[in-house]
């Protein structure tokens, strides 16, 4: 009897050196907790003691000393009776287990709490949920949840929360009338998570969020900033920005968390105007913008080729001390080459700047850094691979293109639809329609609108009318609304003048209610934009417009500029169809431009449709007569016209 106690009291020692070993200074009113039998919990004069250094030190989940300890060594001492068992040491073991994702820690912490006197207690058993949701075991999170006597309003919300973090929206969703049935009420917390979720994935639904946002109103949380922001960028995520405008403007309280969440709806919806203006408006509310903000308006900038715009909103980050971190930085590389700058430089960055080179035409670029960022060790990604076949695509590099689509192989991807496209796009561009077509008859996968999209593009390119037909069949079937088909199969056969065919191809577009979109090309002046349409009356400066116009259209058809009047698709004489062909709404764009700006400057113009063949190489003339570059920025890429070529070779 003697040797157990002189035993227990060696044991005891040791465990009292490691205490006094690992949190210095504060050993006494441990050891007075410890012997005395005081409860940490409760002891005042502990609770600024050995217990707080336990909470705040890296090594409270230091391993057992030997293999017949728990696993964790603060439970060897509450076994030994060096440390009595609290609410606060539990709770401080599993919240460091769920901060590192430390699963297997989780499981044994969870085990001692099991074998105590906290069992039942539900405060406890909500953070051993919590635990379980933050290292991904969802499984064991829901047993422990079905396992409790007793439920309240966190125990359901941070199971809502485990299934929201973790990709499985519907399983958080479908918690909410579980929820309501067992007479729990979900709090403000509760509300914002569920609207998360409705907002990602396959749980994206109008209905879904109408009936939410009613939820909120009757609960009387749709005021709170934190379920109103979540409201808000729910409705962005489901593309729908009126109403999350709606929303925004009934917010009492906004934070940069609201302004950031329409920033990026107006992003996402390509309406980088709109974004740029709600920095603005940001800033004039005193509300301070964050590396999202910064992130969003940049990626939006990109997207409509706004570089002055770009500078500011760069030199205002600076000026602010925000740090160029990657994810900002990679949306900077989308305006323009400033790749040294970041800090550190990751695929995502690589494929930014890859990307870029893509879209301004320089295939040959592409291809060489793609080679120099594996000569350093980054791994490619499907991302990267996207952006080379682009690049080989929209400059001709047909070998090169089929080459790295095997190459694939080599880093165990698999391409996804997108890869397909784009080697659709690469052999449809090169003339080879009918392996184009093999090519989609033998994908391992269902091709979508995207992909008959690619060869439909090709056949009016190649004036294939069969096949282009067949291919619009197809888009049809997939997306009978989306009208960019429609118009390519009306150009088709417009353009080989089966103009039956076209007005039938009209017809249909009526009954099935698809509109065209106009097409419009806009440029920046002095920091207010001028928009313009196709034989444009509307603008202020219009004859002056029209005079510039037709001095410049003399100029060039001086030195070879011959109309091409097959890209006016309408039934009308040839005299009319050059008319109609010299008021293209980029040629509107041009003369302003060049009557508003200085003889040497850039000229930079925006379009929302594909340049017109026509206007393309009147442009090429235009750069070589007046020695001006022209960049325009279409929806497929950038044009850089200078001495009479364009950056694209013609291939585009």
């Amino acid at each position: 009897m003697l040797w157990h106690l002189v035993r227990k009291e060696v044991a005891c020692a040791k465990c009292l050196y490691f205490a006094a070993t690992t949190f210095p200074c504060k050993l006494g009113s441990w050891a007075a907790s410890s012997t005395t039998g005081g409860d940490l919990e409760t002891s005042e004069s502990s609770s600024s003691g050995a217990e707080r250094f336990l909470i705040r030190r890296k090594n409270i989940l230091c391993k057992s000393f030997d293999g017949s300890g728990t696993g964790l060594h603060v439970l060897d001492l509450i076994d030994r009776g060096c440390l009595l068992p609290s609410r606060s040491i539990y709770h401080s073991l599993l919240i460091r287990c769920a901060h590192l994702r430390k699963l297997e820690e989780g499981r044994i912490v969870h085990a001692h709490v099991v074998n105590s006197e906290f069992k039942h207690d539900v405060y406890m058993m909500n953070t051993v949920v919590n635990m379980y949701a933050k290292c991904g075991s969802l499984e064991d999170a829901r047993v422990v949840f079905e396992e409790m006597p007793e439920r309240d309003v966190v125990s359901w919300t941070a199971l809502i929360m485990g299934y929201s973090q973790h990709g499985q929206s519907k399983k958080a969703i479908f918690l909410l009338p579980e929820m309501l049935r067992s007479g729990v009420q979900p709090n403000h917390f509760t509300l914002s998570i569920i609207l998360k979720a409705s907002g990602t994935g396959a749980c994206k639904s109008k209905s879904h969020g109408w009936q939410l946002h009613a939820f909120s109103l009757k609960m009387g949380h749709h005021a709170d900033v934190f379920v109103g922001t979540a409201l808000l960028d729910m409705y962005a995520r489901c593309g729908q920005v009126e109403e999350a405008r709606v929303v925004f403007d009934g917010l009492v309280s906004k934070n940069e968390v609201s302004w950031n969440a329409l920033i990026a709806a107006h992003v996402r919806k390509g309406e980088g105007e709109h974004a740029f203006r709600l920095l603005h408006n940001m800033l004039r509310e005193n509300i301070e913008p964050t590396e999202f903000t910064y992130s969003s308006v940049f990626r939006a900038l990109a997207s409509i080729g706004s570089l002055e715009q770009g500078k500011w909103v760069h030199a205002r980050m600076i000026k602010s001390d925000t740090q160029l971190i990657a994810f900002v930085g990679n949306t900077l590389l989308d305006m323009y080459a400033n790749f040294d700058s970041l800090v550190k430089r990751d695929v995502v960055s690589w494929n930014s700047m890859l990307s870029g080179f893509a879209q301004h035409g320089l295939g040959e670029m592409v291809l060489k850094r793609f080679e120099q960022m594996l000569r350093m060790g980054i791994r490619p990604n499907g991302i990267t691979f996207l952006c080379v076949l682009t690049a080989c695509s929209h400059s001709g590099l047909l070998d090169e293109g089929l080459f790295y689509f095997d190459e694939m192989k080599k880093y165990r991807l698999e391409p996804e639809i997108y890869h397909y496209v784009a080697i659709v796009d690469l052999l449809g561009r090169a003339g080879l329609l009918d392996q184009a077509d093999k090519f989609i008859r033998q994908m391992p996968m269902e091709p979508t609108a995207a992909v008959w999209g690619a060869l439909l593009g090709a056949c009016r390119m190649y004036k294939n009318e069969k096949l282009g037909a067949y291919a619009a069949e197809r888009i049809f079937e997939i997306d009978p609304r989306d009208s960019g088909p429609h118009m390519l199969l009306y150009n088709i056969y417009a353009t080989a003048g089966r103009w039956n065919n076209a007005a039938k191809v009209r017809k249909m577009m009526k009954e099935s209610r698809v509109k065209k979109e106009p097409a419009c090309s806009w440029v920046e002046i002095e920091n207010q934009v001028h928009t313009f349409v196709a034989d444009d009356h509307a603008h202020p400066m219009r004859e002056e417009i029209h005079k510039m116009w037709e001095t410049i259209s003399e100029k060039i058809k001086g030195i070879g500029y011959t109309p091409d009047t097959s890209h006016v698709l309408l039934f009308v004489d040839q005299q009319e169809r050059e008319i109609k062909l010299q008021y293209h709404s980029e040629k509107l764009a041009l003369a302003f431009a060049l009557l508003s700006t200085p003889p040497a400057s850039t000229i930079r113009i925006k379009k929302n449709i594909r340049i017109c063949g026509d206007c393309h190489t009147a442009f090429k003339f235009v750069s070589n007569v007046l020695g001006r570059e022209i960049v325009v920025r279409d929806i497929n890429r950038f044009h850089h016209f200078h001495n009479g070529l364009c950056s694209c070779g013609d291939y585009w």
